[in-house]
């Protein structure tokens, strides 16, 4: 089994994109190879911050790292909340804080269109850069539904389905999900 660096300390991203790599590789957070700190992310993109993360931690330890970063873009928000989904309430809220803001702007919008979209920044042995994406059309439903999954998956409902994410085995998002399709590209770039 080989093992894989991801630059994140989110223990939600890490089970999933786990569940998505299966047995073939093990995901190594950089807590486990003694970095405890804050991993920086300020840039006005998805790119920009996916790239951060992994830079940050492959000048630490040298080693071939991912990141990702993640975004909830609604059309009649212009995008929003995007780049800032998981601060969309302010810096220190939780992801309950942050749905109920969402449905409050979007309490007189007629249009519910939204999209979910993955940028995965990887950095090879040699130091070279690769950016995958993945996206998942959808609308934002008018209230929570479901238990599953974390952030904004019970109020996105994925184009096609009746159900949020948060209604959805991990296996059947996995399947269709933006996270779920940018590390597809990602395995199947590097052979996993």
């Amino acid at each position: 089994m080989n093992n894989i660096v991801f630059a994140t300390k989110n223990r939600h991203k890490i089970s999933e994109i786990q569940s998505i790599l299966g047995e073939r590789y093990t995901i190594v957070c950089p807590e486990q190879l003694g970095f405890d700190g804050e991993i920086p992310e300020d840039e006005p993109t998805l790119e920009g911050n996916a790239l951060q993360k992994a830079r940050f931690i492959h000048k630490m330890f040298n080693l071939p790292c991912f990141a990702d970063d993640t975004g909830l873009e609604v059309k009649a928000l212009n995008g929003a909340p995007g780049v800032y989904s998981a601060r969309y309430a302010g810096e220190g809220k939780k992801s309950e804080d942050n749905i109920v803001k969402l449905l409050n702007e979007l309490s007189d919008k007629d249009n519910r269109d939204a999209r979910f979209r993955c940028v995965i920044a990887y950095i090879d042995h040699s130091g070279t850069e690769h950016l995958f994406e993945g996206i998942v059309n959808g609308t934002i439903l008018f209230e929570k539904q479901g238990d599953e999954g974390f952030g904004y998956d019970p109020v996105f409902s994925p184009e096609g389905f009746l159900v949020s994410f948060a209604q959805m085995s991990q296996v059947e998002k996995n399947l269709i999900s933006h996270r779920g399709k940018a590390v597809s590209k990602f395995v199947e770039y590097v052979g996993i």
